[in-house]
């Protein structure tokens, strides 16, 4: 399959092309850092990325498929969480300056539930400041800013950067 059709998938649709080996999860994962490598630069969905840790749980997951160890409903999937909740070994600036170098020691009890089901975090989506608000912003790409965070989500969400649940 080509890069934006594992995109335009739905996550019920890769989760279950991943469980019937129709699909890798790594091909999943490469799908999707490769639509945030084409998009990400105009849009500044994603603050934060990490790559190679996401293709690392790729290869982990298709790799537990393949010895037929038990998987979670989300097992495969990449997802990003907001900057506002913290993510263990991951930087969470809050959308703030202030917390740049932040990188929380552990997962907020949401990331340890969809870790848990085997979702994979590849990175942060932007915030508002604080969450406090509704504009982001990014001092090196103050142009390109979209006016909500809504509205941010939902560009993320169509230029297939991340899922956005539930999905469908």
């Amino acid at each position: 399959m080509k890069i934006n059709e594992i995109c335009n998938l739905t996550a019920r649709n890769i989760r279950d092309k991943i469980r019937n080996r129709d699909l890798s999860a790594v091909e999943v994962m490469e799908a999707h850092l490769a639509q945030i490598e084409s998009v990400n630069p105009a849009v500044n969905a994603i603050v934060t990325l990490h790559a190679d840790q996401a293709l690392d749980s790729a290869k982990a997951a298709d790799v537990a498929i393949s010895n037929g160890e038990p998987i979670g409903p989300l097992h495969g999937l990449p997802t990003a969480v907001k900057d506002l909740t913290a993510t263990k070994g991951m930087r969470t600036t809050f959308g703030s300056p202030i917390y740049k170098d932040n990188v929380p020691n552990e997962d907020a009890i949401i990331v340890e539930r969809i870790k848990k089901a085997g979702a994979i975090v590849i990175g942060k989506t932007n915030t508002p400041e604080f969450g406090a608000g509704s504009n982001t912003f990014n001092l090196y790409l103050v142009q390109r800013l979209t006016r909500s965070t809504l509205l941010r989500h939902v560009v993320a969400a169509a230029v297939g950067q991340v899922f956005h649940w539930p999905a469908e």
